[in-house]
């Protein structure tokens, strides 16, 4: 018997909308908590597990990069994309209290707050992607067209490859 998956604030808000979605678990190494060791987890190309990522803009205040797992987030192309002339890494302490998610565990969906999000081009290339359902051991399995329309991402370049 399979056991019972919590459903996340985040799974909710997808079903209330009429989003389709799976939660899928993995299991958590909190010495690894890697996109990769995700990947490995769920027998998924690490390029279609994506890691949300906030940063803080120097004129328009924080924001959400999605990109793929083996990437890096590119500060001057998140900059550019969301309007700002300079970007940073939210630190981990402010995480939690800004959107409600601890690091390893931030999902795009169900933040305190709506917060403007771009998500990289390459999603467009799988029918499915996997982001965070807002828990560490929790992917929300989710087409990347959906994600965007609910989030209100636009599509951009935020990475170097």
């Amino acid at each position: 018997m399979k056991a019972k998956i919590e459903k996340t604030n985040a799974a909710r808000l997808l079903e209330r909308a009429g989003v389709p979605h799976e939660l899928v678990p993995y299991e958590v190494d909190e010495a690894d908590l890697s996109a990769s060791r995700v990947a490995g987890q769920l027998r998924a190309d690490v390029r279609q597990v994506f890691k949300t990522l906030v940063l803080r803009g120097d004129k328009g205040g924080l924001f959400v990069c999605v990109i793929p797992g083996d990437e890096e987030v590119d500060l001057k192309l998140a900059a550019r994309a969301s309007g700002n002339k300079k970007a940073e890494m939210l630190p981990v302490k402010e995480l939690l209290p800004a959107t409600g998610y601890v690091r390893g565990g931030c999902s795009p969906v169900g933040m305190k707050k709506a917060l403007p999000t771009w998500i990289h081009h390459s999603c467009g290339q799988f029918e499915a992607i996997f982001v965070s359902a807002g828990v560490r051991g929790l992917q929300l399995r989710v087409a990347p067209g959906d994600l965007i329309r609910f989030t209100r991402a636009t599509v951009a370049d935020l990475t170097n490859t």
